[in-house]
Order: structure tokens, then sequence, then C-alpha cells
């Protein structure tokens, strides 16, 4: 493949889709706002699962299940060919009450998901769930991209969108202008401000969630512990990572002492030994939810040079080498594993509300 890319969005899911884009032959451009990998994909946890998985729709279910397919050859190709670790492993998600365990059992029997049910504490362990430290996924990607001959541009912001005949010709950007035969939005939950009056009736907004993080001398569970939206995941050096918040506050991204209390309280019913613990750090993220968990992924309806790969809201890690895929199948019109139209009902496009062509300069 001879084309050239311009990727908006330098998180899991466009560094994913830049190395499989290069590894076709494609020349790529990634553009980031901030730094590489340091917003939402940077701020997750790292569990390669839908949290209650039963309690989501099927068009989720599919693209998760196929992507966690994928992970132990993704990451083990990255890791040899970087020599950086992202660490997945098999560690299993203990599901606490409460939940509907008839519910439950029968998805993991419809979906032949392996479980064992723990009466005493009446839990569902999902023994094959995974996780990846995803920092360091995000480090191996970006050192892949590099291998790859990819172009990174780090704090360059889209400012606006030059259309002629329903067709992006340049980007005007903080670092002046650019352009490529094609564009992927992958800018999470920027996505709309990107597109600006391109975005249709695209619903994608941030989530804001927060983390801590402790460190014990030995990781303290063996298994990712889940309980209603809150889990405690504990990496193999020790580290335990207490997730998360779900605040729908816009573009905020502080921190805030009732969510470390609310979290820190939780997890030491679970681990007592908190009390004695130094808090290392805590932070929050920007999630890029949409009405139904359902990401956007398919080409633009107007624009014909345009494709978005962006809405995956708690799940850009665990659904980032899928999505890349099966955009990359659309994009190089090759057979998909299953039917992605439900993945391309996110613009809900009408003409009528489609501005023709923009070739002005940017506002402000």
């Amino acid at each position: 493949m001879k084309d050239d890319f311009i990727i908006i969005g330098a998180g899991i899911i466009g560094l994913s889709m830049a190395t499989r884009l290069l590894e076709e032959g494609a020349s790529v451009t990634l553009l980031e706002r901030t730094s590489v990998g340091s917003e939402a994909s940077w701020a997750g946890g790292g569990i390669l699962s839908p949290l209650c998985p039963w309690n989501y729709p099927e068009t989720v279910t599919r693209l998760a299940m196929y992507s966690m397919a994928r992970y132990p050859e993704w990451v083990t190709a990255l890791s040899a060919a970087t020599g950086i670790d992202p660490e997945y492993h098999t560690c299993g998600l203990l599901v606490l009450p409460p939940y509907d365990l008839a519910v439950a059992t029968d998805w993991c029997s419809a979906y032949s998901v392996p479980f064992i049910l723990q009466p005493a504490q009446q839990a569902l362990l999902l023994t094959q769930v995974a996780q990846v430290r995803n920092p360091r996924l995000l480090q191996a990607l970006h050192e892949r991209v590099k291998q790859l001959n990819g172009t990174i541009l780090e704090h360059c912001e889209v400012e606006q969108l030059r259309v002629t005949n329903r067709r992006i010709t340049a980007l005007w950007t903080s670092q002046g202008q650019l352009s490529a035969s094609h564009y992927i939005l992958t800018a999470g939950a920027w996505s709309r401000q990107v597109l600006g009056e391109f975005a249709l009736n695209l619903k994608i907004k941030p989530i804001r969630g927060q983390m801590l993080l402790y460190k014990f001398p030995a990781p303290p569970i063996l298994s990712i512990v889940l309980q209603n939206d809150t889990y405690l995941i504990p990496r193999r050096d020790g580290h335990v990572l207490i997730g998360s918040t779900t605040e729908d506050v816009g573009f905020n991204k502080q921190t805030t002492l009732a969510a470390k209390e609310k979290l820190s309280a939780w997890a030491r019913n679970l681990l007592p030994d908190l009390d004695t613990m130094p808090l290392l750090k805590h932070w929050s993220g920007l999630r890029p939810a949409t009405d139904n968990n359902v990401p956007s992924i398919g080409a633009h309806p107007h624009l014909s040079n345009l494709f978005i790969n962006s809405g995956h809201f708690r799940y850009g890690v665990t659904m980032a080498p899928g999505s890349s895929e099966i955009l990359l199948n659309e994009i190089l019109g090759r057979a998909q594993p299953f039917s992605t139209l439900p993945y391309q009902q996110g613009w809900n496009a009408h003409d009528e509300a489609f501005p023709s062509e923009n070739q002005g300069q940017p506002n402000g």
C-alpha cells in the first residue's frame, strides 16, 4: 500500500492503527495534541475485558472478544520487536456481589467463557480474563511506530479541517498546514472537537475516571477483583491499582478528595493492610463515552477520505488490536470477521445538516 495517512490522536487506538498501516507499507504521520499515550490510554487499568460483560450489548461483546483473542500474539510480537514487555498475563477476574448470578452464568455458558463459582463469597471467577500494563504497552507501540519509520508530531493540535468537494484537502494545526491522501480520527474524548462542523450527530463525550496507586512488597491478591464498577488490579511487582469513578464533568481532569476517599475506603475493606501503605499516585483520565458503549469505526458518510476509530469508552485498550484490524479491512477492501455495520451507526448522518465545504482560515 503506497497511500499516505494522517492519524489524529496518538493514544492506544491511534498507535495501533499506525502500526498496522505501516506494516502494510503505507506512510503514516501521527498527530498528538499533548504527548504520545498520555491521556485515557495511559490513565486506565489495563483490564482486558468489559466489566461484568453480561451487561453489554452483543456489538460490544463481539468486538471485545475478537480483540481479546488477538492479544497474546500481538503483545508477543511487539515485545520481540521492541524489547519492551507489556506484561500481558492471564490473572482472572473475580466478580463480587451484588450481581445477577443467573444472568452471569447463562452469559458465560452462551459464550463458552470459563468460570468458577465461589459459594462462600457468592463470587464468580472468570478464569481467562487477562490484564496488560498499559503504560508499557503504549511505550512498545510508540517504539514500534518509530521502528517502522512512522512520523509522530507531539503538541500538534488540529484546529480545523479544510474541506473541498466533500474531501479533506488539509488540516490547519498548531504546527501549520498538513495534508495526506487519507485521514483517520482516533482522538478519543476530543473527537467531536476535532471534527467541528463535520461531526454530524456523533455522540462522543468525556467521562472522567479517577484512579489510585499503592505498592505492596508482593502482590496481595492474584486476580483482579471487581464489585459494581470498582476494581483492584494487582501488578506482578506488587503495585495495586484502585479504580475507578465515572464522572460526567466535561473536560475537567482535576482529581478530588471525595473520589480518593471513596476508592480507598472500598479497597481497605478488601485489603486492610492498605491502612499502612502510602498512596503513591492519584490521577484521572477522560474516557471517550458513547450512549451505548459502542465505538464508531468506519468511513465518514460524506467526507470521502476520512475514517474514524473512536468512542471506545472504558475499553480502548481491550479493543485496540481488533478495532484497528476491522478498520484496516475496510480501508483495504478485505473481508471482515463479522458485520461491522453497528460500528458505523454513530454518525447518524443527515445530508441537510452537512456543510458542503470549508476553505477558510481556522477560527481563533
